[in-house]
Parts: C-alpha cells; structure tokens; sequence
C-alpha cells in the first residue's frame, strides 16, 4: 500500500530505508547510515545568487581554498601529458611528470602569457610559452630564456613555474589554488571509506558533455540535489522513482549525499503503478552499457528485484565483479556532494560526474559538466577519454553523441528551468527565497559551508 500518513508531518512513507529492508538480503553499511544534523531556518538571499559582490567574495575566499576536481587519471596518463583547469580568472596546468602529478599556475613569468590555451589538453616534452618561447621543463624549473644576455638580472635557479597543490583519489585529480589547509583526503572525510566498494580505476569516460547555463553556478547544482521539484519537472518520473522520500545525508562540511529508490513510485501518486508498469516505463541506468530488451516479471518478483538481476547480468558480461553488492548499489541513485561543486554517483548502473563552474567572473554564467564513465573492456584495452562537447543554453543534449535519450530528456528538463530562475531572482521583490526544512537542507547546508570560509 502506499502509505501517506505522514505526508505534511514528516517525512513520507516508505523511506529509504524501508525500502531497502523490502528487498529483502543484505544492506550495505554505508546505505544504513542516515544522518541529516537539524539546521537553523532563515530566509536565503537571492543575493547569494545575483550580487556581483558576493560572487567576488566566493572567488577570493572559498574557491581559491578548497580542492576542486579538475580531470580524472586517464586525461593525463603518461609523462607530458597536460590538461588545462579554469575556474574565474585562474587557470591551472595539471602535468604528468616522471615524478607524479604536478599542478602549476598557467601564466609566463615573463610578460603573464598563458602558456597552454584554457580548455587544452594534449602532450609536450617542456611548458613553453608561446609569445617569447620561455621554457620550463615538466617539473617546473626554468630551462631556456631566449637572448640571455637580455635578462642578466635573472637567476633562471630562483624562477621555478608557481605551484598549486595537486592530488588524486579514485582516480580523480583535484586542485587547491591554496598553499595552506587540509589535504585532499582529509578534506574528503568519510567519502573514501564510503566509496571502499566502488572504485572508477577500470572505468573510462565515455560521454563527455558541457553546457553553458544562464545562472549562478549554485542554482544550477541546486536542481540535481533535491527531488522535490520531480513531480513537476520531469512527470514521467514519478511512477518509477522515489522522488519526495529520497533520503538526504549531511556528514560534514564537505561531503553529503542524497539516495533516490528505483524501481518504486512516489508517495505522491495516489493509485500507484503495478510491478509490471513500473518495470516498462522505467528509466534503467546507462542504456550504453545494457542488454537489449525489456525483462519481464515473473511470480514473486518486482521491479525493483528484475531491475538488480538485469543489471547484475550486464555488469558480469561487462567484467564488473557485483558478487557482493546489493539491490540498492545495483539500480539506485546514490549521488554524494564533494563541496562546492562535485557530484559523484556511487554504485553500479550509473557512474557519473556532475560538475559545476562559474564561467569567467560573471556571477549569472555557469558551465555544467556531466561524464559518464563506462566499464574498460575486459580485455584491458582502454579507450581514450571522452572529448567535452560543448551543448549551447538552447540546444538538448540529445544532440551529444552517445548521450542516453532518457536521460538527455531529464538534462533538458532541468536545464530549461534554470534562466527562468535566473531572471525570478533579479525580478523578485521580497529577495529571498524560504526553503524547506528537510529534502532542501542540503541547499542550505552548502550556503552555511559557504559562510564559514567567506569568514574565515
């Protein structure tokens, strides 16, 4: 029965993990934990979103001092490979070296010239400038000025390319613009136990898209944190997926999570779908990666157990080991929050990167990147990475090779609504907007994280 009792005086029923009990078995300990610390209500300014001012503040004190994911291990695999992260103004060369991962400020000691283009990538023996031709080799020291005689003054010994500090974990590199504070592990916290069970070392990215948004970079991560908007947004949804009973995770400052069943409907609906329904519209992953055609229910079974032993199948044909892993890694949507602007889905149907940046100094700008990564053949043969293609505000992501149209669909969907909240928030007159206390609170949650670095 689908029970909404406790719809308008907590949270709706089943929960999460009333429904991962359903499924009867094991559950993972890392999907037992339920932990979302109460909040301090209050009003959150749209100014927070608009204000040139406090966009500047966001760049001088939170995004030159937190890590922040730049590319994975498999964009520079060997020795000279080099790809290039910007994030406002700043733009970092992160390098393979014979000596690990270097991470160096792209600008010339020269005259300031970039030394590689933003958005590059590719390979190179030295990091060269192309205006004057000053070279430095790979771990930084400078090797050749031009006209030597020109420059008595300088000591090429004491000018060294600037670093920034550079790490990798599960196979995703990060940077930190800052000399000082934690490193990468320690600011992860718990993800790298939690994620002791999935690791993205045998997985490539396979579809790479990027799309430019007319918004505050927070706004649009905003959409991809709560469900409540599904019913909405993406109606097809709601016969097939948990949406206003997900379970949000808060952990501490830098890492939370939200867990959305599939394979259920939502407590919303009033007469809800059979099994047989459920299993014929739903959405099942990465359909790159999936057997053809539809199961079918047999006595006894669900939606949600048919889904597991589909995706189990075509993960084994795939070479991914799922002898241990349960219902709920093998369909749900577990999507942990890496702060600021890192989503990581966890599991095994869906591994996918969100990520979202500020474009340039404008606080109504933002690039949003999805990468979804496929299983390397189990012949070890690795294909390259993925290309970023580039998706313009009103063009769909069906337009990305490769891209699942499901799934272009719900991109769509959700992109769409972003300039109109754009333009709501400068046209508002009360300035502000009143968040809920529990599938929100995870939006509040990374304003307060905000607040403790613009105070520090």
């Amino acid at each position: 029965m689908n029970d909404q009792s406790r719809l308008g005086t907590g949270r709706p029923t089943p929960t999460y993990q009333d429904i991962m009990r359903s499924d009867g078995g094991r559950i993972a300990d890392v999907l037992a934990l339920d932990v979302n610390p109460k909040q301090a209500g209050g009003r959150v300014s749209f100014d927070r979103y608009t204000s040139q001012t406090f966009f500047d503040r966001e760049m001088e004190k939170m995004w030159g001092k937190v890590w922040q994911f730049a590319c994975r291990d498999e964009h520079v695999p060997e020795i000279g490979d080099y790809y290039v992260y910007d994030i406002g103004r700043s733009s970092i060369i992160v390098v393979r070296t014979a000596d690990g991962l270097r991470a160096y400020y792209n600008s010339c000691l020269h005259r300031g010239t970039k030394l590689k283009e933003s958005a590059s990538s590719g390979c190179s023996a030295v990091i060269q400038c192309p205006y004057h031709g000053w070279t430095w080799g790979l771990d930084g020291t400078l090797l050749d000025v031009p006209c030597p005689w020109e420059f008595p003054h300088v000591d090429t010994s004491a000018m060294p390319l600037p670093k920034a500090r550079v790490e990798s974990w599960n196979s995703l590199i990060f940077v930190n613009l800052s000399d000082e504070g934690p490193g990468l592990h320690e600011y992860l916290q718990v993800l790298p136990d939690h994620f002791h069970a999935w690791t993205f070392d045998d997985w490539y990215v396979a579809v790479h898209a990027q799309k430019e948004l007319g918004c505050n970079w927070k706004a649009a991560q905003d959409a991809f944190i709560e469900a409540y908007h599904t019913g909405m947004v993406h109606p097809q949804c709601v016969g097939t997926s948990g949406d206003i009973n997900s379970q949000h995770d808060i952990f501490s400052d830098h890492v939370s999570r939200d867990l959305v069943a599939l394979g259920v409907p939502s407590p919303s609906l009033p007469v809800p779908p059979s099994e047989q329904d459920i299993l014929d519209q739903m959405l099942m992953g990465d359909s790159g990666i999936l057997d053809g055609g539809r199961p079918t229910l047999v006595e006894g079974e669900t939606a949600r157990s048919v889904m597991a032993r589909n995706m189990r199948a075509t993960m084994d044909r795939l070479g991914v080991d799922t002898s241990g892993a349960t219902t709920a890694e093998l369909i749900d949507s577990i999507k942990y929050t890496v702060f600021p602007n890192l989503f990581i889905f966890a599991g095994f149907s869906l591994r996918v990167l969100y990520v979202y940046r500020p474009l340039g100094m404008d606080p109504d700008r933002c690039t949003f990147d999805i990468l979804f990564m496929r299983p390397v053949p189990k012949d070890g043969t690795r294909p390259a990475p993925a290309e970023p293609v580039r998706v313009t505000e009103g063009e769909s992501y069906a337009a990305v090779p490769g891209m699942d149209p499901g799934f272009a669909t719900l991109f769509d969907q959700d992109t769409r609504i972003m300039r109109l909240q754009r333009e709501g928030m400068h046209a508002s007159k009360v300035g502000y907007g009143t968040y809920s206390t529990y599938l929100e609170s995870r939006l509040r949650h990374i304003h307060d994280v905000i607040d403790r670095y613009l105070a520090a």
